[in-house]
């Protein structure tokens, strides 16, 4: 059985995260500032660069798109899909996406909309209102999965079609990658961003259903119920991924989005439908008119810490979530062509996006337009809870705040059980059939693993040092990812197969 492990990998991969968490955990108030220090010097230093680069990546979708390369096949040209078309969005979607929408639906816009720093001043309800929804879909839309599209596509390709394993420095050939150590540094690289990003937000996640419970007087809002909650989602997430990616997490995520269509098909009706349907309208033309502007804008001339707090903090955690999501996408995706496969990780997730953003969204700003600064003020004061304070107003508000709590808690799974499946597989020994489920004994291991990880945090304290850590990685990996993408349009080149 630990023949199938990569043992370099997955020791080195162990020993430096415990490393991190005991000298976080140890020296929190340093570490905390180091964090924050770090991130605000990459931030002001390197923003340009961060911005340049998503939007290259961008601009290499749609070229690949609509390239020649757009009719090869992931696996060759006799290889089969291995899920249908509903099953392969629902499943990509709910790992790479779903529970942000669920946190930031409301929230985000809001928040946008009660901002000083971003609306001109005089500016109308309407221009605030419209500018906040742009900026939401800005953050959550194309360039976010375009990230997410690319690398997938650099590990499907070379897994699927150049036979390597599913590793990050499988994106590479040269002096560093001909070095084993070169090897298994890219690749604990990408290990740790997903071990770190996950169990981030199964804390994170965990706190907010804590919240949740308790603005509904179900449970008191401690921290031991937060603990209960994450080893609840840990040991759903190791049943899922122990069950496989075919029954647990497959059957898993279309709960989520039935569960989900639900969910947003309430809101809509329930809501100002008619609000909503003008504001969907308005804001995806005013979107497309600006997006090139909005997409490029650096905050040069003026204070960037508004900018530096969201779309750079958005696209460093795009980047540094990319290993765990576009694996994951690679592995759900044998047997595409390039085009199926682009269009179907970031036109098809953008578009529920936007949809979902402008369901939610338009119905909250409604609520501040009828009644101003009643939800900017409670979002501002504890954003955990902005999206129970928001479903209070709508009829059979509990039974709507229970289907949350349901939706928030499947979607916290499959983060926890694709992630888990995720690192066994970049902690695998090499297999003959990518296609092959990593060992059982890795999956359990890395699905107790992000439980524990996130309990010791929370019990630190060190959740805010982690998740600036998480976001720090973004900029070196939007480098190397920079990269991958140039080896992979040479290997497409030169394909003769």
């Amino acid at each position: 059985m630990f023949k199938k492990i990569a043992p370099k990998r997955f020791l080195f991969s162990i020993f430096l995260i415990a490393a991190f968490i005991g000298i976080t955990l140890t020296n929190l108030k340093e570490a905390d500032q180091l964090f924050a220090d770090i991130q605000t010097q990459i931030s002001d230093s390197l923003g340009w660069l961060i911005i340049l680069l998503t939007n290259g990546f961008l601009v290499f979708v749609i070229y690949l798109t609509f390239s020649k390369h757009k009719t090869l096949i992931l696996g060759g040209p006799d290889a089969k899909p291995e899920f249908s078309r509903v099953n392969w969005i629902a499943m990509l979607f709910s790992a790479g996406l779903g529970v942000g929408l669920l946190f930031y639906g409301v929230a985000e816009p809001i928040m946008h909309l009660s901002s000083d720093i971003i609306h001109k001043e005089g500016a109308s309800f309407s221009d605030k209102a419209n500018l906040s929804m742009n900026l939401a879909y800005l953050h959550w839309g194309f360039h976010g999965w375009a990230i997410y599209g690319v690398v997938g596509l650099c590990f499907a390709y070379f897994a699927y079609n150049n036979k390597l394993p599913f590793r990050v420095s499988s994106f590479f050939s040269g002096p560093l990658t001909k070095n084993i150590w070169g090897r298994v540094s890219l690749d604990v690289i990408a290990i740790i961003a997903t071990i770190f990003g996950i169990a981030t937000s199964l804390g994170l996640g965990a706190n907010q259903i804590n919240s949740g419970l308790s603005y509904m007087g179900v449970i008191e809002g401690s921290f031991t119920n937060t603990v209960g909650i994450i080893i609840l989602i840990t040991l759903m997430g190791l049943v899922s991924v122990v069950l496989g990616l075919k029954v647990g997490i497959k059957i898993l995520s279309q709960i989520n989005i039935v569960l989900c269509i639900i969910f947003l098909s309430f809101i809509f009706l329930a809501g100002p439908t008619s609000y909503i349907l003008d504001g969907l309208v308005q804001n995806l033309g005013s979107y497309v008119q600006k997006l090139l502007s909005l997409s490029t804008s650096t905050q040069g001339y003026s204070d960037s810490s508004w900018q530096n707090a969201w779309t750079l903090y958005y696209y460093s955690w795009w980047f540094a979530w990319s290993p765990f999501v576009g694996l994951f996408i690679a592995r759900i995706s044998y047997g595409r062509s390039i085009q199926e496969f682009l269009i179907g990780a970031v036109l098809v997730p953008t578009f529920i996006v936007f949809v979902w953003m402008g369901v939610f969204g338009n119905a909250a700003i409604y609520q501040e337009f009828i009644e101003p600064a009643s939800l900017s003020t409670a979002i501002n004061n504890d954003i955990a809870i902005s999206l129970f304070i928001f479903l209070e107003q709508f009829p059979f508000s509990q039974l709507i705040m229970w289907l949350a709590i349901v939706i928030i808690l499947t979607f916290f799974v499959t983060s926890s059980d694709s992630g888990a499946l995720v690192t066994s597989m970049l902690t695998a020994a090499k297999k003959e059939n990518a296609k092959d489920e990593p060992p059982m004994i890795l999956r359990i291991i890395w699905a107790l693993s992000l439980g524990v990880i996130s309990i010791v945090l929370l019990v630190g304290g060190g959740i805010g040092a982690l998740q600036t850590s998480v976001i720090v990685t973004g900029v070196p990996f939007a480098i190397l990812l920079s990269f991958a993408a140039r080896s992979l349009l040479k290997d497409l080149n030169s394909n003769k197969k």
